[in-house]
């Protein structure tokens, strides 16, 4: 029954339109001024206002103006009901949102065929925007819950879709202990390897087209059950039915390995991938959702770190082990300015004297709490996270400052090597950095060695060059280590400005019972003095070794044998002490 207020000071014309309005069925709600008819429409609400113009205390324009300000009564529809039949007062009604304007006196049937009108339309335009309402709540829901790449649920909608699942599980628990006991619900965490070349190749619309495409394959390999998630970027998540047994789960895996191998065709052109994916379960590896994932994605993310195309379940020990690293992160990011850092050094000594000629800088973290931290540890953390950069500074600003000091002591030339990582030597002001601390410590850049790995040269050769010949040209020496561990051209030793070759620890390590060992490094040694290098064997531990490198003519060499990595202290006092190689025949 529709709802209409009147609001109309004179009582007999009130009662009379009261009255004929309710004999044809209307609710009815008067008032007999502007004010209580503006508090009886916030209140009830109703369907359609009659209303005077000329009123008391606040006449009708007053009232509609009221009832437009307030959000709840703007769209009533308003009819004007008044003796004024000026064309500027209908003008007045109707700019100000009148909906009608009746005069009096007017007939029964004139006033029930506007209030017909009027009731009809507002309920037509009920109906449009409760539809547009309708369609914009559709679509909200749907960007509210789908992936808009790839058409499939989002992570808001993985957690819906895993409470239903949880139930499921919870009844069939109910149903039978084994399932009580045993039942779980495997989670996937699905990521595509090295998702970025495709956008660097072809481009970013390539890439959604992927996304697509392998959600819909995907989709299709699975039965409808289970729930296949877009999370972001290139990472799916797949949350499958219950199961009781693990094992259940190896043929569903190896199938979607399988399907993922297939060829994509992206713009005319054949793309092949493979995916990383991590798999945890209810209730072993997490109660929430969130948790879930997390250690899902964490097994994934292992899994890439091996190379990809595999998969690997969620284990505890490694949530520690990311813990752990997490909380040394942190630590090291504080590691430099709480002066935790310390350089020792490895004495190089010659082959022809026997005695000390250089020392090799070598970082090391002494935690508060830890004690001594393995740099096996904290520095890939660093290279990771940039941390490198700053750290490798302190390093080279240290062994530059020590170097001179030596000198200072009367204590020889001895010249100091400092190994500069990837991110160091990538920096494109290195060589003004390297000229500021070497003008801030007064070190002589002959003295200075920077040790550098094949494999971080030769990812761009001909921008390496130029750094080193750029570093070269200040007077420094460039060594490169490690040594016959990756590409090991003679082309590389060649086209690079190197002064020094350091032979790695796993070429000299039981050289004298490895023939194998022995002609390679006897080369390499050979093959560096035809080039004008030096060489510097690493890791050398044993008195045979140490003759064996005598014999092939290797100019220095570093290891156990003489000594390990010792403080500062420790190593002016090797130094001051006058210690020497036994070496049965330094060679000439």
């Amino acid at each position: 029954m529709p709802k209409i207020l009147v609001i109309e000071d004179e009582n007999l014309i009130r009662d009379n339109i009261v009255e004929l309005l309710e004999a044809e069925d209307f609710e009815v709600f008067d008032a007999e001024n502007g004010n209580i008819g503006v508090k009886l429409a916030c209140q009830h609400q109703p369907d359609l206002i009659l209303c005077d113009v000329m009123m008391p205390e606040l006449d009708g324009y007053g009232v509609l103006t009221k009832l437009q300000e307030n959000p709840s009564t703007a769209t009533i529809p308003f009819i004007f009901l008044t003796a004024k039949a000026d064309l500027g007062d209908v003008r007045k009604a109707m700019q100000l949102g009148a909906d009608d304007y009746l005069t009096k006196p007017c007939t029964a049937t004139e006033l029930l065929k506007a209030i017909v009108i009027r009731l009809e339309k507002h309920a037509i335009l009920k109906e449009h925007y409760s539809n547009q309402l309708k369609l914009a709540e559709a679509k909200l829901n749907q960007l509210t819950y789908q992936d808009s790449t790839t058409r499939l649920p989002n992570r808001l909608s993985l957690l819906e879709y895993f409470q239903q699942i949880l139930c499921q599980l919870a009844s069939l628990g109910e149903q039978d202990e084994n399932w009580k006991h045993n039942g779980m619900i495997p989670i996937l965490c699905m990521g595509i390897d090295r998702f970025s070349r495709i956008n660097d190749i072809l481009d970013y619309d390539a890439g959604d087209l992927l996304l697509k495409a392998i959600g819909e394959r995907l989709k299709n390999s699975l039965r409808p059950e289970n729930i296949v998630t877009h999370l972001n970027g290139d990472q799916f998540a797949i949350l499958l039915q219950p199961i009781l047994d693990k094992k259940q789960l190896q043929t569903t895996l190896e199938r979607l390995q399988q399907i993922i191998s297939e060829p994509f065709v992206l713009i005319a052109r054949e793309v092949f991938i493979t995916v990383s994916t991590g798999i945890s379960f209810y209730p072993q590896d997490g109660r929430e959702i969130q948790q879930l994932l997390r250690a899902a994605k964490q097994a994934m993310n292992e899994v890439k770190e091996q190379g990809g195309n595999h998969y690997s379940f969620y284990s505890p020990s490694s949530e520690h082990d990311l813990s752990e690293r997490i909380d040394l992160e942190v630590a090291l990011r504080y590691a430099l300015e709480r002066e935790e850092f310390q350089i020792y050094y490895q004495p190089q000594v010659s082959l022809k004297t026997g005695k000390i000629v250089g020392a090799e800088a070598l970082l090391r973290w002494k935690h508060p709490q830890q004690g001594m931290i393995s740099p096996m540890k904290f520095i890939p953390i660093a290279e990771e996270t940039g941390l490198i950069e700053p750290i490798g500074e302190w390093v080279l600003y240290q062994a530059c400052k020590h170097s001179k000091t030596w000198r200072s002591q009367g204590l020889g030339n001895l010249r100091v090597s400092v190994n500069l990582s990837g991110r160091q030597f990538r920096t494109p002001n290195l060589r003004q950095k390297l000229v500021k601390i070497l003008m801030a410590t007064g070190c002589e850049p002959d003295y200075l060695e920077l040790e550098l790995t094949e494999s971080l040269l030769i990812r761009d050769a001909e921008l390496s060059i130029q750094q080193l010949q750029a570093l070269k040209a200040l007077g420094v020496k460039i060594a490169i280590d490690d040594f016959g561990t990756g590409y090991s051209s003679l082309n590389y030793l060649q086209k690079f400005p190197f002064d020094i070759l350091k032979i790695d620890q796993c070429f000299v390590r039981n050289l004298h019972n490895n023939k194998i060992n022995a002609a390679i490094t006897q080369s390499l040694i050979s093959m560096a003095h035809l080039l004008n290098l030096k060489v510097i064997a690493e890791g050398v531990e044993t008195q045979e070794e140490l003759e064996l490198l005598n014999d092939f003519k290797c100019n220095e060499i570093q290891g156990y044998l003489f000594s390990p990595p010792v403080s500062l202290e420790g190593f002016l006092n090797l130094v001051k002490c006058g210690n020497q190689l036994k070496i049965s025949q330094p060679h000439s």
